[in-house]
């Protein structure tokens, strides 16, 4: 290794820092990409804004960063179908496969999972706003004929795109989507492919909500200057097919859960601590509940949607800094009244 890797490390709450790391060796089975976007995640905001979320906080300081792209510098010798040049997505999801849950199928469960930029385990798992990364071939997803701001964006759709499975058949289905942020906006999308028939979004922010417009939502509601305006899906019972929340917050489930017909379903994907749950009118209309946590296998899939154009990210990258100004673009992606997703550039 030698120094002269510029990385993004947060030290405690609104203490980030652009550091020089090592410059990794890679080994076995592995690339050297030199990074070029990473997207800043809510969970990168969590670390900045309040050292951690929930029980999972900073003991340490840790590169942040998990949704990126980059070109391959690099690749050892026993590696096949990836070529120095190309421009590669990079998953962060680590899984040992070799676990239970891996050997399941469920590699989102790992126990031994090292997910990038990541407090859970102590050490923590460094993360990949880094300007040269060491990752496993198996990582890389060829992302040939996309940007790398484009690239960037498969780990955020591939969350969507898991959550939308976890949902079951949508086709022809009435589906609300509460919470219309990068993953409700990206979840939007995945309804839509996936054969939502209508999609309802809601949001206290006029700003993420034309987004949900652009993104095909066909009704965007702002539940903040009127509270009552998911009062027409609540009749006879409920009107919505499928609830998708997506800010983590508990007046958005119960306002949801209220709109859901009996028998529907309701995925949790936001994550904002524990909250309560209007348990009480979820059991008499029968609601199924399902978490959605990460993906695996579904983040190559991400690539090839956006690669076949099924699926188009480019309305959500709002902005994009250069490594050096990342306090301030950690500024901006904070605020919801101006910025979707802030991306930065290496």
């Amino acid at each position: 290794m030698h120094s002269h890797n510029p990385s993004i490390v947060i030290h405690a709450a609104r203490d980030l820092r652009v550091e020089e790391r090592d410059t990794p060796d890679i080994g076995t089975g592995q690339v050297l990409i030199k990074m070029q976007a990473g997207g800043i995640c809510g969970s990168d905001l969590h670390y900045y804004n309040h050292g951690g979320f929930g029980p999972i906080q900073l003991r340490e300081p840790m590169v942040l960063g998990h949704e990126v792209s980059g070109e391959i510098v690099a690749i050892s010798n026993n590696v096949s179908g990836l070529s120095v040049g190309q421009l590669v997505a990079v998953s962060p999801s680590r899984a040992c496969q070799s676990c239970e849950y891996c050997l399941k199928g469920q590699q989102n469960h790992c126990l031994n999972m090292r997910f990038y930029g990541s407090a859970m385990p102590f050490p923590h798992i460094q993360g990949a706003f880094q300007k040269a990364l060491a990752a496993d071939a198996s990582q890389c997803v060829p992302a040939d004929g996309l940007t790398p701001a484009q690239a960037a964006m498969a780990e955020p759709l591939a969350v969507c795109l898991h959550a939308v499975k976890q949902a079951g058949d949508l086709m022809g289905k009435t589906v609300l989507i509460t919470g219309c942020g990068p993953i409700g906006c990206l979840s939007i999308l995945a309804a839509r492919r996936s054969g939502a028939a209508q999609i309802i979004a809601t949001d206290l922010s006029d700003f993420t909500l034309g987004k949900a417009r652009e993104c095909g939502a066909d009704v965007a509601l702002n539940t903040r200057t009127d509270p009552k305006a998911l009062a027409p899906y609540q009749s006879d019972k409920g009107q919505i097919d499928v609830h998708l929340e997506c800010s983590g917050a508990a007046a958005a489930l119960a306002a949801g859960v209220a709109c859901l017909r009996p028998k529907a379903t309701l995925v949790q994907l936001g994550l904002g601590g524990d909250m309560t749950v209007p348990m009480q009118a979820m059991t008499a209309k029968e609601i199924t509940l399902r978490g959605s946590f990460r993906f695996h296998e579904e983040f190559a899939t991400a690539v090839q949607m956006m690669q076949s154009g099924l699926i188009k990210v480019d309305p959500l990258i709002t902005h994009s800094f250069d490594i050096g100004d990342a306090v301030e673009a950690f500024h901006t992606a904070s605020d919801r009244s101006s910025a979707m997703k802030v991306q930065l550039t290496f």
